[in-house]
């Protein structure tokens, strides 16, 4: 009964969300205090029961987001996203442009949240699809995807920490564990799934002058801003730490360097370092371009 009324909490939070609109947040309070209704939780003890709860989540969680939401804030405001997306476009041609936006959306959905990287690609794929004269979904489908798919699979972004969290689960193998299901599901949502949409919808695809409600987008000059290296490293620094400790952790012996080791690859360890990292990078790699 208990699990029943678990699953219809989860089904009208759904319901708020999508349906009527509701803020995400608020959605989420009233839920579970319904929840808490239902499951016959004395009403003096349940909101203690829900700030606790969400407080003992949030607390474990604050600082990676914290830190985790000011570097995607350098990668995108330093021009970093703007450099990644265009060199590899530049790379790669107009054959594999595919191949090239999907790479791109990979590393800027490392570091940045989905709405984030949407408006920092969002942009570029844009001008690239005018330029190449191409539909804009062409792009904009394989974008999305993998920045979705990134955002959901892969620490540091939320739900996957949250649940790492939650399960005790090991973080660098989470991160390994979700690329392995990430890249093949990227393949299916992006390029595939483009090719079937064409192939039964053609008419949607077509070649757009603008973008309505794009709004206004900071434009970046490339040579002002990091270098490509510069940008990717700063981008993939929490998932290089984290895996590096993941892999050799388990390979040292017991001692001091392991723990070392083991205590760099800690999320919100190695989300400091990194930070700390792009606060050094970013600006040089700006002012060694600037002259």
């Amino acid at each position: 009964m208990k699990l029943l009324i678990v699953a219809l909490g989860v089904a009208f939070l759904i319901f708020l969300i999508v349906k009527v609109k509701l803020n995400t947040f608020i959605s989420l309070i009233v839920t579970a205090f319904l929840v808490g209704l239902a499951l016959n939780i004395p009403l003096d003890q349940l909101p203690e029961i829900i700030t606790s709860g969400m407080g003992d989540q949030l607390g474990d969680l604050a600082i990676i987001f914290g830190m985790g939401s000011m570097i995607g804030k350098l990668v995108s405001d330093s021009g970093g996203g703007y450099r990644i997306a265009n060199t590899l476009i530049d790379k790669f041609g107009k054959k594999q442009i595919q191949i090239a936006v999907i790479i791109a959306s990979f590393i800027v959905g490392l570091a940045l949240f989905f709405e984030v990287g949407l408006v920092v690609l969002l942009p570029i794929i844009f001008v690239i699809a005018r330029e190449l004269e191409i539909p804009l979904l062409v792009l904009s489908i394989p974008m999305a995807a993998t920045l979705n798919i990134m955002h959901g699979f892969i620490p540091p972004h939320p739900a996957p920490t949250a649940i790492s969290g939650i399960m005790d689960a090991d973080i660098g193998q989470v991160i390994l564990f979700g690329l392995i299901v990430a890249i093949p599901t990227i393949i299916v949502s992006g390029p595939i799934f483009n090719y079937f949409l064409h192939k039964f919808y053609p008419k949607v695809y077509r070649i757009q002058e603008k973008i309505p409600g794009l709004g206004e987008v900071k434009e970046f000059k490339l040579e002002e801003t990091p270098s490509f290296w510069m940008s990717v490293s700063t981008a993939m620094m929490p998932v290089i730490l984290i895996g590096i400790a993941t892999v050799l952790g388990g390979m040292l012996p017991a001692g001091s360097t392991q723990q070392i080791i083991e205590f760099i690859g800690e999320p919100d360890v190695a989300m400091l370092l990194s930070l700390l990292f792009a606060m050094y990078t970013i600006p040089w790699g700006i002012s060694k371009n600037v002259p």
